[in-house]
């Protein structure tokens, strides 16, 4: 889009729709289009990898969930307002999950019944469903999303401690390879429950959650007042809560009988922790982090594509083709902009959809046999032959592993 859109309520709704990553069905409802899809794609695959590589076990719960389950840890009462409720043709009372804190003890309960079968890491990548009263800012609060949730369960709170642990690393190790500069602070555990807990925040403007940040020390507090460091006044910083982690206990594990005997023969209630990243809320804290006034500079890890080929003259088109399946053959994603228009709506859309470099094939590759390359990011030029692009890219590659 060349324009605006005169629903975007921030910048990154305004570019996610203007680069076609997204359709807005509704305030709060959104389809993914084959660009945003690809940008959740990646996102989802640095989740999967670090928390493979912490122990944890991946399953898809159902969306749909029996409200009884709910009704026994009382948080039926507790997220009434935003849970989406209904009956079937059989009559059986249901909800879309908000979240799944209640199901994953449910079929726990049922599987697992020692402490022999103790430490566990269960997650998944799924929608929740939320009765959203004030869907706003994109896919920052909408009315269904796409989370990462985690649960552990151990024998012992020393078991839960070596877990939450993990995936405290996990989380840094997520976020700093979707190129967020983010801030890791210790949270009050609200609805979910439990004793310990941390969120992890990035700095936007359209963040709804507050932090107080000291200049001086470079340090960011929850709580308002001089910084208790050096005295300094402290600024007010809008955040964007990307992920969240609980040492939940035995609340869920009691309320619902999730119990294993231990090691004497006895029954003990499982002690469990809970560890969320909103997945599809990255996207947004991504844009709004890394942007400009001419649109997106995607991080290399959730970029679509390592590079827009911009052919300028139609007469290029196929040798720019056969350069682009060179380069994807050596392991690169390419996306070649072969339309009927101008240089200038070209390079534009290139700037607009942030790959990390543009390639320009230009009127006189065919005399010179050069290509120029511009980094996203920095704005940076260099021109190289096709042999010199791969050595490039490659170049690229190792230094950025």
């Amino acid at each position: 889009m060349r324009e605006v859109p005169k629903d975007a309520e921030a910048k990154s709704h305004a570019l996610a729709l203007r680069a076609g990553l997204l359709f807005m069905a509704s305030a709060g409802i959104y389809s993914y289009l084959p660009l945003g899809f690809a940008v959740l794609k990646k996102i989802e695959e640095i989740i999967r990898k670090h928390m493979n590589k912490a122990g944890a076990c991946e399953l898809f719960m159902s969306a749909l969930q029996p409200i009884d389950i709910w009704q026994k840890t009382g948080r039926d009462k507790i997220l009434e307002e935003v849970m989406i409720r209904f009956r079937d043709r059989r009559g059986r009372e249901l909800c879309l999950g908000p979240t799944h804190e209640e199901m994953i003890t449910e079929i726990v309960k049922k599987n697992v019944f020692s402490y022999r079968q103790l430490p566990l890491i269960l997650y998944q990548i799924q929608t929740k469903f939320r009765d959203e009263p004030r869907p706003r800012f994109g896919l920052l609060r909408t009315c269904e999303f796409i989370m990462k949730d985690a649960y552990s369960f151990d024998a012992t709170q020393e078991g839960l401690n070596v877990n939450y642990q993990k995936m405290l690393g996990a989380y840094q190790d997520i976020f700093k390879e979707c190129g967020l500069n983010f801030i890791m602070t210790e949270a009050d555990s609200g609805a979910m429950g439990g004793s310990l807990s941390h969120e992890f925040l990035v700095p936007a403007e359209i963040g709804e959650d507050m932090l107080y940040f000291c200049t001086k020390c470079n340090a960011y507090y929850k709580k308002e007042g001089k910084c208790p460091k050096c005295g300094t006044a402290l600024l007010t910083k809008s955040m964007i809560e990307i992920g969240h982690i609980f040492q939940l206990g035995v609340k869920y594990s009691l309320a619902q009988g999730a119990l294993f005997l231990d090691q004497e023969g006895k029954r003990q209630p499982a002690i469990m922790g809970c560890y969320g990243i909103g997945v599809s809320r990255l996207l947004p804290a991504i844009i709004e982090t890394n942007s400009d006034d001419k649109g997106i500079i995607w991080p290399r890890g959730v970029s679509p594509f390592d590079a827009t080929m911009v052919v300028v003259g139609d007469a290029l088109l196929q040798e720019a083709l056969a350069l682009a399946h060179t380069l994807e053959k050596s392991g690169l994603t390419i996306l070649v902009d072969e339309r009927i228009e101008s240089a200038g709506v070209k390079f534009n859309d290139a700037l607009l959809l942030g790959s990390p470099y543009t390639i320009v094939i230009g009127k006189n590759y065919t005399a010179s046999g050069k290509i120029e390359v511009e980094a996203r990011k920095t704005r940076e030029k260099v021109t190289l032959s096709p042999e010199e692009l791969i050595n490039f890219f490659n170049n690229e590659r190792e230094r950025n592993a």
